[in-house]
């Protein structure tokens, strides 16, 4: 799909979306209490970001932050990196989720291979959070310090992420099927005061206990002061191999019958660490404040999401990807979070769907290789389950093939809303991606988030339009990181984000911005194969192998002019001359003669991280000779064995 073909229609808002979506209103309370008028869209996005502190403040102003006093400026410096916002002002990320929320309404319904369905309503939520906060503090948990949690997406995990941001402490978390060298890279460089853990998870059907691994976390992190266990996978977990551990309950009773409080904090105080997917070396620990992430999801969430009261919001993610502390800012709006804890495959890959059928769940968030798992697997969401609730489908993590787009359709729904989304955990949203006022287009990503100011450019550092060039963003947005731990002097963040455009964000993938607004991201822009001149992203690639009935993966790297392909391929399938001709032709047409690979090559799976990212750029160091200890972090990868195949293969052809 480019932009010089005809899109193909395959979506518009109905009227009643158009009329009643927060998006809508927010226009018509710029119009009544700001006298700014927009006929489009495209004109209020220009304005978004071309009069930031007018933006900025309006998303202040409408959903009435509370602060210790009101903001004198929006923007003390706008620099980048280095911008500071709303200086001088003083908040709670927490108190903005518990603003008007109150007894029995429902704030989150929760699943998990080991636990039934369950309701948490706001009343049980601000007493448990109350308990936490409480029982920390009594730990000498105070502003500044560092919580963190070895813990599954199920609700204690958001009570005890609130109740460290109601004391301004800082969080981070890891999912429980990290193993412990990657959980290690990850905490001990935040030198954390508090582990938060459970004794093991399920997944597939089967049970993990990690226990020892939690031994082996607090040999490694001498700055814990205490270790709290919530049993999970048994009822009485024996606790004896960990010093200074407590249960969960313990904790809870310590901190009973506190009142929910908010310590209020600077605009940039630290939120929560994020990281980088750490493929080669430590992970990029990426701090973010209190203020920006708060202005951002309260934008992003209610605007572009377009979740409003009655809506139920869910996103398939684990404790370990930016889109949980997305999905937990759902609770910024007036509606329901759906979580699920384990295994979105098991015992089929229906299981998700029959979860949404089940809860009524209004917004279905996922990836787009899960989009693609079930295009493989034959699931067909609508048929024999009541989805008529569901009015939304949302995907991330990598580009959506439009044979994706064409699936949803077909499968879930025509009146579905599908916004394919673009963004990063460096910022904790993304910067291009759903509008509920816009047309939904195959293979496009509809526009650019308010506040984002994001273009294409060239290779001498020009915008450009209808043409693919490397994603920047030209203006500073307030969920930017604060700055990388234990990075005094900035150089890593100069080096990760603005080396190649001094003072602008360069991102790393490729994005073609559209003459009608649009967008289409085809890839890391560090993982772009040029052949004679000719450059294509590795999604397009994939788009056209994966369209093979017989290919259920993909990989491709092109090592100094050798480009093999890697194909998992479907059970009973075989790599024989007519499907690797197959495969070629495919690639020929579909993309470019000069991009048909050199060799092709099954393989039992394709590397990928804990989140489900391909290992292109490990893979390709392998192949040219580094050791695979110091091309991947073994640690963070999903599957490491299967790097032992490009090991091999490296080693036949030094």
């Amino acid at each position: 799909m480019t932009s010089s073909t005809e899109p193909k229609l395959l979506w518009e808002p109905p009227a009643e979306l158009l009329e009643q979506c927060t998006l809508t209103r927010y226009m018509r309370w710029l119009e009544s209490e700001r006298g700014l008028r927009f006929d489009d869209y495209q004109a209020l996005w220009r304005w978004s970001t071309e009069d930031l502190e007018a933006f900025w403040g309006s998303i202040w102003d409408f959903f009435d932050v509370k602060a210790d006093a009101p903001y004198e400026r929006v923007l003390g410096d706008r620099s980048m990196p280095g911008a500071e916002w709303f200086p001088g002002t003083r908040l709670n990320y927490a108190e903005h989720v518990f603003a008007g929320k109150a007894g029995e309404d429902v704030a989150i319904v929760h699943a998990s291979e080991l636990r039934d369905e369950g309701e948490v309503t706001w009343a049980q939520l601000s007493e448990q959070v109350a308990a936490l906060a409480a029982g920390l503090r009594a730990l000498g948990v105070g502003p500044g310090d560092r919580v963190v949690g070895y813990l599954p997406n199920i609700p204690e995990t958001v009570a005890a992420f609130l109740a460290c941001a109601s004391l301004g402490a800082v969080w981070s978390s890891c999912s429980p099927d990290f193993g412990a060298r990657s959980v290690i890279d990850r905490f001990a460089q935040i030198e954390p005061k508090v582990l938060l853990t459970v004794d093991g998870y399920g997944y597939g059907g089967k049970h993990f206990d990690r226990l020892d691994v939690v031994a082996r976390l607090q040999g490694e992190m001498p700055t814990l002061a205490r270790t709290v266990v919530l049993p999970y996978l048994a009822e009485r977990p024996e606790l004896g191999g960990l010093r200074d551990a407590m249960t969960w309950d313990d904790l809870l009773a310590s901190g009973a019958g506190a009142a929910l409080e908010f310590t209020r904090v600077d605009f940039d105080h630290p939120l929560w660490v994020l990281y980088s997917s750490g493929t080669t070396g430590l992970p990029k620990a990426i701090v973010q404040g209190q203020g920006g992430i708060l202005m951002e999801h309260l934008k992003k969430l209610n605007l572009h999401v377009d979740a409003r009261e009655g809506d139920r919001l869910f996103w398939f993610t684990t404790t370990g990807w930016m889109m949980w502390n997305f999905l937990v800012s759902g609770l910024l709006t007036p509606a329901t979070i759906l979580l699920y804890d384990g295994n979105p495959g098991y015992p089929t890959m229906d299981r998700l769907w029959d979860f949404a059928a089940d809860t009524g769940m209004t917004c279905f968030g996922t990836s787009a290789s899960y989009i693609a798992g079930c295009m493989k697997a034959g699931v067909e969401p609508a048929t024999g389950r009541d989805l008529s609730a569901l009015r939304a489908v949302g995907s991330t993590g990598s580009p959506l093939a439009p044979e994706g787009f064409e699936w949803v359709y077909e499968h879930v729904g025509r009146d579905t809303w599908l916004f394919s989304t673009s963004g990063g955990t460096d910022l904790c949203t993304a910067f291009v991606g759903g509008c509920p006022l816009l047309p939904v287009y195959l293979g496009e990503l509809q526009a650019p988030s308010l506040g984002a100011k994001v273009e294409a450019y060239d290779e001498e550092g020009r915008p450009v339009i209808d043409q693919v060039g490397e994603l920047v963003i030209t203006e500073p947005m307030p969920s930017m990181p604060l700055y990388l731990w234990d990075d005094p002097d900035g150089e890593r963040l100069h080096e990760s984000y603005f080396e190649m455009y001094p003072g602008i964000w360069r991102h790393g993938d490729w994005i073609e911005i559209t003459s009608r607004g649009t967008a289409i991201i085809s890839g890391r822009s560090d993982s772009t194969i040029n052949r004679g001149g000719v450059r294509m992203g590795t999604a397009e690639i994939y788009r056209a192998v994966l369209a093979v009935d017989a290919v259920t993966d993909a990989l491709v790297v092109d090592v100094d002019g050798w480009m093999p392909l890697f194909v998992v391929l479907r059970e009973g399938s075989e790599l024989d001359d007519d499907l690797a001709a197959e495969i070629r032709k495919r690639i020929r047409e579909d993309c470019s003669p000069r991009h048909v690979p050199s060799d092709i090559y099954a393989v039992a799976e394709v590397p990928r991280t804990l989140s489900g990212k391909v290992l292109e750029v490990p893979v390709k160091k392998i192949l040219k000779g580094t050791p695979p200890e110091r091309a991947a972090s073994v640690d963070s990868l999903a599957n490491p064995r299967s790097l032992d195949f490009f090991v091999e293969l490296a080693g036949t052809r030094s």
